[in-house]
C-alpha cells in the first residue's frame, strides 16, 4: 500500500495547486476514493489516510466490501442505480450521487420511509450531451428538483455529472461549467440544498476544481491502475 500513499501525496499537491489558481481554500474539496474493482484492503489503506468517503459503482460489488469493513467509512453510490437495487441502495449508502429520474427517486423514497431514513441525493446531470452516459438534460433538471423536493424521504443535495470524453479541455470544462449554471437556477428551489457539486475525475479533476467543483471522485490517480 505503499503506492497508495505516494499518489495521494502527489494528488494533495495537485488538489492544491488547483485550488491556488482557482483562489480557492483545499479544506473546500471533498474526496470521494473510487472503489470500483478494489480489493477491502485497499480501500482500509485509503481510509486509514483519512480518505473515509469511499464512492462504488455497483450495489452489489459495494455490499461485499461493507461487510467485511469496520465503521468510519462513508459510502457513495456513484454508479447508475437500477429500480430493484433501491432497496439495497438505500440499506447500504448514506448518498446515492446518481438520481436521474422521478422513477427512481420514487423508488428510494419507497424504501427510505419504510426504514424511516432521510436519504441524501444529488441529481445526475447529463451536461456533455454524450449519448453513453446517464443523467437528465440540463433543461430537464428543474422538473426533476421540484419533483424530488416533494419526497418525504429524499434529500437532494447538490448535482453530479461527469465530464466530456474529450481531449478537447474547452468541451470538459464547458461540462463542469455546465453544471455550475444549472445550480444558479436550482439555488432558491424550495426543499432542495445546492451545496455540493460532484464533478471531476482522475483525468480532469482540475478543470473542475477550476469550475467549482467541491466533490472529486477519483480512482486510477488514487489507486493506481487497475488490474485486467
Amino acid at each position: 500500500m505503499e503506492q497508495i500513499e505516494k499518489n495521494w501525496t502527489a494528488l494533495r499537491a495537485r488538489i492544491n495547486l488547483a485550488c491556488e489558481q482557482a483562489r480557492r481554500d483545499p479544506d473546500e474539496i471533498e474526496v470521494v476514493a473510487v472503489g470500483k474493482t478494489r480489493t477491502a484492503d485497499e480501500i482500509r489503506a485509503v481510509a486509514e489516510r483519512g480518505l473515509t468517503v469511499v464512492g462504488e459503482n455497483r450495489v452489489q460489488e459495494a455490499d461485499g466490501k461493507i461487510a467485511v469493513l469496520s465503521e468510519g467509512i462513508i459510502w457513495h453510490l456513484i454508479g447508475h442505480l437500477q429500480r430493484n437495487k433501491a432497496k439495497r441502495a438505500v440499506a447500504l449508502f448514506e448518498m446515492i450521487q446518481s438520481v436521474d429520474s422521478l422513477q427512481i427517486a420514487r423508488a428510494l423514497d419507497l424504501q427510505a420511509g419504510e426504514v424511516q431514513k432521510t436519504q441524501d441525493v444529488l441529481l445526475q446531470v447529463n451536461t456533455s450531451g454524450e449519448q453513453s452516459k446517464f443523467g437528465v438534460s440540463p433543461t430537464a433538471a428543474n422538473e426533476l428538483a421540484a419533483g424530488v423536493a416533494n419526497l418525504n424521504n429524499l434529500k437532494v443535495r447538490g448535482l453530479m455529472t461527469i465530464g466530456a470524453h474529450s481531449e478537447n479541455k474547452s468541451k470538459i470544462r464547458a461540462s463542469f461549467r455546465g453544471l455550475r449554471e444549472v445550480r444558479e437556477q436550482l439555488r432558491e428551489m424550495p426543499g432542495v440544498d445546492m451545496s455540493i457539486l460532484s464533478m471531476g475525475m482522475s483525468g480532469d479533476f482540475e478543470l473542475a476544481i477550476s469550475e467549482g467543483a467541491n466533490m472529486i471522485r477519483l480512482g486510477t490517480a488514487l489507486f493506481g491502475p487497475r488490474k485486467a
